[in-house]
């Protein structure tokens, strides 16, 4: 299936004003000014990507309504070539498409297996261990007895009041 992408760089159609075409595209997006300047800066932006041809329209047609020029791109869809697992490593290679991914053709990835439904995908923990401590030098002292606190004082002064009176 083929995909596009709707694709803008700044330009208004033949006789609309930007201002409103900028105000036609902030209300369409629901956007600020500041982000509606973004879409005015000259660069190629893509608006939307993964359409099928019917959807892609959809969108050129809606935003052409509102003054705005854009593209309905083909997406181009990358083919990966594998090679055979070279003998020495087990790994499958990667045949670069182009120079830039030539960088990475000497990358040795491991290849990570897919675990089956309803595994358990983290490690296990190990068991705690109970740790060895040595309580030799600690008794215990027997019931009531008394264990060194310190004597709560209980005694209160009472301020002498006589000499108020009520009037």
């Amino acid at each position: 299936m083929t995909l596009y992408e709707i694709v803008f760089s700044g330009e208004s159609l033949p006789g609309t004003s930007p201002d409103q075409v900028r105000s036609n595209l902030a209300r369409l997006f629901q956007a600020d000014a500041q982000r509606i300047e973004l879409l005015f800066s000259g660069r190629r932006l893509v608006l939307k990507s993964n359409l099928d041809a019917d959807a892609a329209e959809k969108y050129r047609a809606t935003i052409e309504r509102a003054g705005a020029l854009v593209a309905v791109v083909e997406m181009l869809v990358e083919e990966i070539e594998m090679t055979a697992p070279a003998p020495e490593s087990g790994r499958a290679q990667v045949a670069p498409r182009d120079a830039y991914m030539a960088a990475f053709s000497g990358v040795d990835a491991p290849d990570f297996g897919i675990a089956e439904v309803g595994s358990d995908m983290q490690d296990p923990k190990p068991e705690p261990v109970a740790r060895a401590l040595d309580l030799s030098a600690f008794s215990v002292a027997p019931v009531g007895a008394d264990m060194g606190q310190l004597p709560v004082a209980t005694v209160a002064t009472v301020p002498d009041i006589s000499h108020l009176s009520l009037s």
